[in-house]
């Protein structure tokens, strides 16, 4: 897969069952200052496409990106885990992303960002049991490889794998900052999107 083109579409502040474009969405979720917007930013080759910011919690609402043209929507959900705000204004946001994973219709998949030099959360590990319970097709991106030698994220990606008992060669790591890792993470949300699950004809 090239991502050709792409362009912020909208924001929203909640989410309920029939919205949507009509096109297939992959979503991008992970914690506070795990770099989603950097990461969206990387894969579109477009720098100013998601707004960066070094506070952690900027990204509050649901952001969509149409990708070549409509083919497709990057959503970018908002990051969990940001201690600074009140309880809640947490309860708001993770409402806001368990109705998006459970009601969007057109959802193909999640990638789940992690930060390479750090042990998964116990939100992280909470997202990917959430993601199995449902069903959700998701893979795991580690971000900031350019942090680590090779050596010290080789180490790191078994640590995150066995944290969400996953195997070592489920988890990508990508640099942002050094341009790496993009052509991995294009293949798998390819693969996503080309998905048909199967369909209980009983029911």
């Amino acid at each position: 897969m090239i991502i050709k083109n792409a362009k912020f579409v909208t924001s929203k502040a909640s989410f309920t069952k029939g919205d949507g474009f009509g096109v297939d969405e992959i979503a991008i979720a992970g914690k506070s200052n795990v770099g989603k917007s950097s990461f969206i930013n990387f894969l579109a080759n477009h720098n100013g496409l998601a707004k960066t910011s070094s506070t952690p919690g900027k990204t509050k609402l649901i952001n969509y990106f149409s990708v070549n043209n409509n083919e497709f929507m990057l959503v970018d959900l908002p990051g969990y885990g940001f201690a600074k705000v009140g309880e809640e204004e947490k309860r708001k946001w993770d409402k806001m992303i368990g109705s998006y994973l459970t009601l969007s219709e057109r959802l193909k998949g999640v990638v789940v960002l992690v930060d390479v030099r750090h042990e998964p959360t116990a939100l992280d590990k909470q997202m990917i049991a959430y993601l199995h319970h449902y069903g959700i097709p998701f893979f795991v991106v580690a971000t900031k490889s350019d942090k680590l030698s090779k050596a010290q994220t080789a180490r790191q990606k078994s640590v995150i794998a066995a944290s969400l008992c996953l195997g070592v060669g489920d988890i990508l790591t990508v640099s942002a900052l050094k341009k790496e890792g993009k052509e991995a993470v294009l293949e798998k949300i390819e693969n996503l999107l080309k998905f048909i699950p199967d369909i209980d004809e009983t029911e």
